[in-house]
């Protein structure tokens, strides 16, 4: 957390960004227009926010998420099992998405400090004051909501049951990092952090995950931990006829292999239809709160081959039309039952499939509540997209004269009936299948990341940033080299970003490759550092252990060591600076 601090003090000084993201991007609400909503009660500030994936795993991930505006945040999914090795690369979201990770790569015990971390993090940058000239003045309410998997065993084990009531009263966790809070945010050691991260849940389970298993954890969770609970439901629900009806003959994805045996091992329809009546009758008969979530990714054959396993997980515009479905479907299925336009029943119905600045404003009308983004933040931009999504939704807002988001979904509802559909649902899934079809179907969603006929090199590249936006862990940075003797550097290198990878924040997810415009691994080829001499020389291939500016330790030719000291060395190159003082920060 210390280290944290003292490169968001030291790149406000510098550059006045925070881990890369420039201050345009940071999110600023129109104050006529209220984009709040009720998670399971609680209030928050806009209805967007990252889901349980690559972007909510770390502490920097939720701290870049919160400035560009989400404020519901859905922690990426811990387990039992806490020593995976999950293969490389991971991500593909070339086209559509598609991705063959699943959990948290973190110990759970490490996986409660991030979240421990961010939770404080969060609460000192409201206070400090160099940022609120950037943020308004009350930046408003925001919910941190923990997903756990994948079965009751696992669920019910004391390491899980450790983190989720480390959770709901972290004072333990908080008082353990006070110390490192430092330099200019010294005067904050004494804040009074609220000890409750978290008191929401969102069940997250395998596929072929029996109902009994999925209505036994849910009980476990409401009764042994006090919980709000939302069960997360595979697309899969829908039935194979369906789903290979958007996905290939409506949607056109013909090279997207569908297997018929995961749709036969899911929760089917009927079940979960009685399911989710009992669950939020249980729940509601002992003061708790209970909601589903659309929905999680879809199994499909792994076709492509660029990612290491037999089948993978789909995610992006395909999706976002088959959860659209599926949502009508439920909503016919469980009238007045759902806590949605058309049906005002009290089961919450969270929504995570595809959005992006197009889409967000139907899917929030239709009646999710809330949206959370994975795909559309792995493109170029990264959480810098958030801010004109919900700039988008604002300006959709108040040219329809609306000032609230409820407001909003009332006269959308009365629109959708006039026009013919039953509910906004409806509506929404009427338009994304005929007048905006060209965004959803293969056709539109077919072209390539740009390219060039070079190979990536450790310094000098197209200088794109690219590497940085896409980076869900905020692994890279750049460092400008004008007026730098960088040696083997050529003038055409001179004064453009040279860009490095911190080793400790990479997990080779494989995005950055993916979008890099050059041939080859920016997170391998680009100058990896690291500050911890242990985990340094531990790994293999290329490397810089680094103290504040000096390299102390390397494994390249000499040359390469040169410039990268030359770089650290310079004005603006130096990444761990130390504690700096409250005046110079400020």
């Amino acid at each position: 957390m210390g280290v944290l601090l003292d490169r968001i003090a030291h790149e406000w000084q510098t550059r006045r960004r925070i881990f890369d993201l420039p201050t345009a991007r940071f999110w600023r609400p129109d104050p006529a227009v209220d984009l709040g909503f009720e998670f399971l009660g609680r209030r928050c500030a806009t209805p967007v926010g990252p889901a349980a994936g690559p972007h909510s795993q770390m502490a920097q991930n939720l701290v870049l998420a919160w400035l560009a505006g989400s404020r519901l945040f859905e922690l990426k999914t811990v387990q039992v099992l806490d020593d995976l090795e999950i293969a490389r690369p991971c991500i593909d979201a070339q086209t559509i998405g598609f991705n063959i990770e699943w959990s948290q790569e973190l110990t759970v015990g490490q996986s409660l400090a991030e979240y421990t971390k961010a939770w404080m993090l969060l609460e000192i940058l409201q206070h400090w004051e160099p940022l609120s000239e950037y943020l308004s003045a009350d930046p408003g309410p925001f919910v941190f909501d923990m997903s756990v998997g994948y079965d009751l065993a696992g669920i019910s084990s004391e390491k899980v049951a450790s983190f989720l009531r480390g959770m709901g009263d972290a004072r333990a966790s908080i008082d353990t990092l006070r110390p490192e809070i430092r330099g200019a945010f010294a005067p904050f050691a004494d804040l009074d952090f609220r000890p409750c991260i978290a008191d929401t849940l969102t069940l997250s389970t395998f596929h072929g995950c029996p109902p009994e298993e999925i209505e036994s954890i849910t009980k476990h969770l409401i009764d042994v931990h006090d919980l709000d609970v939302i069960v997360k439901l595979n697309p899969t629900l829908l039935g194979y006829e369906a789903v290979a009806d958007l996905l290939h003959d409506q949607l056109g994805y013909h090279d997207i292999p569908l297997p018929r045996s995961a749709f036969d091992a899911d929760l089917q329809f009927d079940r979960a239809i009685d399911l989710i009546g009992e669950l939020n009758h249980y729940a509601r008969a002992r003061g708790r709160s209970f909601g589903i979530k659309l929905t999680n990714t879809l199994v499909v054959e792994n076709h492509r081959g660029r990612l290491p396993e037999d089948t993978m997980y789909l995610s992006g515009a395909p999706l976002h039309v088959i959860a659209s479905a599926l949502l009508v479907a439920l909503g016919a299925g469980l009238p007045g039952i759902l806590d949605v336009p058309g049906h005002d029943g009290d089961v919450m119905v969270s929504f995570s499939a595809g959005i992006t600045k197009d889409n967000l404003a139907g899917t929030l009308a239709g009646g999710a509540n809330p949206t959370t983004v994975c795909t559309d933040l792995l493109k170029p931009g990264g959480y810098g997209r958030l801010a004109p999504m919900l700039k988008a939704l604002t300006a959709d807002l108040a040219t329809a004269g609306h000032s609230s988001l409820a407001d909003f979904r009332q006269a959308c509802q009365a629109q959708a009936q006039r026009d013919g559909h039953p509910t906004t649902a409806a509506a929404h899934l009427a338009d994304i299948l005929g007048p905006n079809l060209g965004d959803y179907h293969r056709d539109g969603n077919s072209k390539l990341p740009r390219a060039v006929d070079h190979e990536l090199e450790m310094f000098g590249c197209v200088a794109c940033n690219f590497c940085v936006t896409v980076c869900p862990n905020d692994a890279f940075t750049n460092i400008k080299s004008t007026g730098l003797a960088l040696g083997d550097l050529t003038e055409a290198h001179i004064g453009r970003q040279q860009y490095v990878v911190f080793a400790e924040l990479c997990n080779e997810c494989g995005n950055c490759m993916t979008y890099c415009p050059e041939q080859g691994d920016p997170a391998i080829i680009k100058p990896r550092l690291y500050t911890d001499p242990e985990l340094f020389r531990a790994r293999d291939g290329q490397g810089f252990l680094i103290e504040g500016a000096t390299v102390v330790e390397a494994r390249s030719d000499e040359a390469s060591r040169n410039i990268l000291q030359s770089l650290l060395s310079s004005e603006h190159g130096t990444l761990f600076p130390g504690p700096p003082s409250t005046s110079d920060a400020q």
